[in-house]
This record gives structure tokens, sequence and C-alpha cells, in this order.
């Protein structure tokens, strides 16, 4: 086996000149490596063209908002700055009372 393959495993990210992406999958008998892209896309590279992208390792993005498909407004929580304000904050107001 050789030795940059030793090296890398699933979960990892990578970077080339573009966006970072993260490896999801390695099939060394096809010989292939299987990426997913920041925006979600996935892709394949033989092992030939793996060592052609020269991909360095990097930190994975603080936004994982990419490859899930939503806007930061949709996963940040809006409030009016008081705790306890939700309207599921007492589980005693979901009960029908006869």
């Amino acid at each position: 086996m050789a030795e940059w393959l030793r090296d890398m495993s699933v979960g990892e990210w990578y970077q080339t000149d573009g966006e970072p992406f993260e490896i999801v999958g390695v099939d060394i008998k096809a010989e292939i490596v299987l990426v997913q892209h920041f925006d979600g896309t996935l892709e394949e590279f033989d092992f030939d063209n793996w060592l052609e992208l020269a991909a360095r390792p990097t930190v994975p993005p603080e936004d994982y908002s990419g490859a899930l498909d939503i806007g930061r407004d949709d996963y940040t929580e809006e409030s009016d700055g008081r705790a306890g304000s939700g309207r599921w904050d007492n589980p005693l107001d979901l009960l029908d009372i006869r």
C-alpha cells in the first residue's frame, strides 16, 4: 500500500486551489477516492488523478450549511433576548384541559 494512502482516512478535509472537500470513501480494490465538496456534490478520483490533484489537508469549514443546502438564516435561532421566551417552555401549556 502506498504511503500517501495510509495517511488519509474518511472524514478528513482536503483542499486544492478551490473549495475544501471531505473524503467520504476510499475503495482500495477499485483504486478510487470519493469526495464530497462543500456544496454537497460528490466526485470520485482514481488514484492517479488523486495524486495529480496535489490536495493538501485542511481544517473543516466552520459553516456546515453548504452540503445541507440551507442558508445561515435557516439554522440560526431568533431570540428577543429573554431566556425562556419560547413557545415550548412549559409542557403543561400543551395539555388540553376540559
